[in-house]
């Protein structure tokens, strides 16, 4: 059996971590798209404000299954 994938970027954000703005990502991803299968961490930064950080923020590539129409 021949499968497809779609691959999206998304952003999460977090005023405590990287990790918690990824799992933020996926969260609200799961609300809408079926079959999430890998999450690829490919950039990570920052929001500051008065030389102050008040938000991370971490970009994720996620794969999931593609059922287009046949």
């Amino acid at each position: 059996m021949n499968s497809v994938y779609k691959i999206i970027e998304l952003v999460g954000t977090s005023t405590e971590s990287w990790e918690k703005a990824a799992a933020q990502a996926i969260a609200t991803a799961s609300k809408s798209l079926r079959d999430l299968r890998i999450a690829e961490v490919v950039q990570l930064d920052m929001q500051l404000e008065e030389n102050k950080i008040i938000c991370y923020r971490t970009k994720i590539k996620v794969s999931f299954k593609y059922e287009g129409a046949d």
